[in-house]
Formats: structure tokens, C-alpha cells, sequence
């Protein structure tokens, strides 16, 4: 007998048709001015991350992986990979801020300065990791707390 296609609750249907709408309206809008250049835009960043970005972090993964795993500890680098993965993420949504390429824009338009945001950025990096760091020292202690001695 078939099985029937699993389908979903009625408030997980309505969020995503709703989610779709979303999207839907949200590409309407953003193709109404220069829909040539957004096109141009988005073909240019798929090529830049498939092409440069993603061999770059890929082997960077690699070789943290490669170094954890030399030591026999390779479950440790999601404290690094997360971390840095969450810093990325909020350098590339940031980064015209970040490095001050749209300061007057951004200053017009929104009537704020645009001076602190690669320090906001560097703390709060430096917050991830330091929590990371943390998490990690302190499961690390509950673990060896855990242990028992070893019989010589």
C-alpha cells in the first residue's frame, strides 16, 4: 500500500504559503526599478561565492578539521566552526558599514553616524569566540569531573 505524503500541520502550511507570498512580493519589489543590474548582482555573487569564497572556507575547514583530528579530537572544531561561520555571516551582511564604502549614504538616509561598526563587529566576534571558549572549558571540566580514575 502507498504512503501517503506527509504533508504537515495546517499552521506550518499557512507559514510557509505565507513565507512564499513574502518572498514573492520582497523579488516583485526589488526587480520594479533596475531589474538588470539586481540580476547582474545576483549572478555575480553566486559566481564570487562558488567560485572564490567557498574553495577559501572549505579548505580553512579542512585544515582546522585536519589539525583537530591529527590530535584525535576532531568533535572540537564546532567551537571554532560556529563562531566563525555566525562572524562571517554578520561581516557579509554588514560589510559595506563595516568598511565605510556607503558612510554618506548610510548617514542621509538613516541621520546616524556610521563610525564604530568594525569595532561593534571585532567585540562582538570577540564575544563569540570567548563564549565559544567557554562552553567548551566548561564542558570539558564536567567531562573530566565524569571520568573515572584510570586503573594502573
Amino acid at each position: 500500500m502507498p504512503r501517503r505524503p506527509v504533508v504537515g500541520s495546517p499552521l506550518q502550511l499557512l507559514l510557509l504559503a505565507c513565507s512564499f507570498a513574502l518572498a514573492a512580493y520582497a523579488g516583485v519589489r526589488l526587480l520594479a526599478g533596475d531589474w538588470f543590474a539586481v540580476a547582474v548582482w545576483f549572478v555575480g555573487a553566486a559566481l564570487l561565492h562558488d567560485l572564490v569564497l567557498l574553495p577559501l572556507y572549505t579548505a580553512a575547514d579542512r585544515a582546522l578539521v585536519r589539525a583537530a583530528g591529527a590530535v584525535g579530537r576532531r568533535e572540537r572544531v564546532l567551537y571554532v566552526r560556529v563562531p566563525a561561520a555566525l562572524s562571517g555571516l554578520l561581516l557579509l551582511v554588514w560589510f559595506p558599514l563595516i568598511s565605510g564604502q556607503v558612510a554618506g549614504r548610510y548617514q542621509s538616509a538613516a541621520g546616524l553616524p556610521v563610525e564604530g561598526f568594525l569595532a561593534r563587529w571585532l567585540l562582538i566576534t570577540a564575544v563569540l569566540f570567548g563564549g565559544s571558549a567557554l562552553l567548551f572549558v566548561l564542558r570539558l571540566r564536567r567531562a573530566t569531573k565524569h571520568r573515572p580514575p584510570a586503573v594502573h
